[in-house]
């Protein structure tokens, strides 16, 4: 709408001036008007292109979900799923494959909803550590039978095996038959698979794999790993 202003004479300026002044003042307007109704066509069509392709949308199954990548949140994001479920009430499944005695506040956290929460962290520490591939090799399998029992598991909605994909670089598994069991799930349950460097088979199997790209990372400033930020 456009307001009416009353001028009144201002020395040194003549009516033209004036004129000038109040039609610059109406274009103004007339173009934010104008600009206002432009965006409002564009995001008139961008809400049609998007509800149609929400609509065709139909399927709705378990998905395979891997979080890898050299940068850091790949288990961050992993249980901030696990928080989403159990927001809805849904019960979820943990295997941690590499730590172990860690104690890390995600673990406390989701450990309050003892009711919903089945975690187990059955690794032995990472390699550098243990410095004993038969022990890693078979803290590995004991914790690969603990996941299939938990995907087996009909009241798990969700199941995560942390740091999957490093045992399996390091061949602590068969591959193969890891990626055959994953595929073999019942078809309404989701799993998520962290670690860096993941198989190829393993990213061909998934649904949905997320690739965690380090632009930038406070330990080469020389910060180290700190509560409620690392662990």
């Amino acid at each position: 709408m456009v307001t009416a202003r009353i001028f009144r004479p201002v020395a040194g300026l003549a009516r033209q001036d004036l004129d000038r002044i109040n039609d610059v003042d109406n274009d103004d307007e007339a173009g934010r008007n104008d600009g206002a109704r432009r965006h409002k066509e564009k995001m008139a069509r961008r809400k049609a292109v998007q509800d149609a392709e929400v609509a065709s949308k139909t399927i709705e199954k378990g998905l395979l979900i891997v979080n890898t990548g050299p940068g850091k949140g790949k288990s961050t994001a992993a249980f901030g799923l696990a928080l989403r479920m159990l927001g809805h009430g849904r019960r979820v499944g943990v295997v941690q494959f590499i730590k172990g005695a860690w104690s890390t506040g995600e673990q406390k956290a989701l450990q309050r909803f003892d009711d919903l929460v089945t975690w187990r962290s059955m690794g032995e520490g990472f390699t550098w550590e243990t410095q004993d591939r038969d022990r890693d090799v078979a803290a590995a399998a004991r914790a690969w039978e603990t996941a299939c029992a938990m995907m087996d598991d009909p009241a798990n909605s969700l199941v995560i095996l942390d740091e999957l994909n490093i045992a399996l670089r390091y061949d602590y598994l068969d591959l193969a038959a890891v990626v055959a069991r994953l595929q073999a799930r019942r078809p309404d349950l989701h799993v998520v698979v962290t670690g860096r460097n993941a198989k190829p088979e393993m990213l061909a199997a998934a649904d949905l794999v997320t690739e965690m790209g380090a632009v930038k990372h406070h330990f080469a400033a020389g910060v180290k790993a700190q509560q409620g930020v690392e662990f």
